[in-house]
């Protein structure tokens, strides 16, 4: 699995005074996406008790329309690349045809202890299962 399409509604709280979904929201829509995938694949990103983390280490995103209050839109997640300790994703959001923000995220595979997070090769079930 190496793509998955993620939909959702504006919800009011993430609009701004103007019925616009604020900016920083799109990154939340972006990372919601990411774990639909992962779950998709029969994955937790932050599985219980789990000895490892994808912090991300990178995010661009550009906008190109808004988005308003109780529209539906989608968020397209695709892996663009995976090296031994990282996946970087690209991100497309649109409203039916209408392109809303294109966009990238980085994530690292770490080991959350002994700290400092150390970064990992991510483990072979969790790379066939994004393959």
């Amino acid at each position: 699995m190496t793509e998955h399409r993620y939909r959702r509604r504006v919800q009011f709280a993430d609009t701004d005074m103007a019925g616009i979904v604020h900016f920083s929201k799109y990154l939340c829509f972006v990372e919601e996406a990411e774990h639909a995938l992962w779950r998709a694949a029969g994955l937790s990103i932050v599985p219980p008790g789990g000895e490892i983390s994808f912090p991300r280490v990178a995010a661009s995103l550009e906008f190109h329309a808004p988005l308003h209050f109780e529209e539906e839109f989608e968020v397209l997640i695709k892996i663009a690349e995976r090296t031994r300790r990282s996946i970087r994703y690209t991100t497309q959001i649109t409203r039916g045809e209408t392109k809303i923000a294109t966009g990238t995220h980085t994530a690292v595979c770490v080991r959350k202890s002994p700290a400092p997070m150390k970064a990992i090769p991510i483990p072979d079930e969790i790379v066939e299962r994004l393959s």
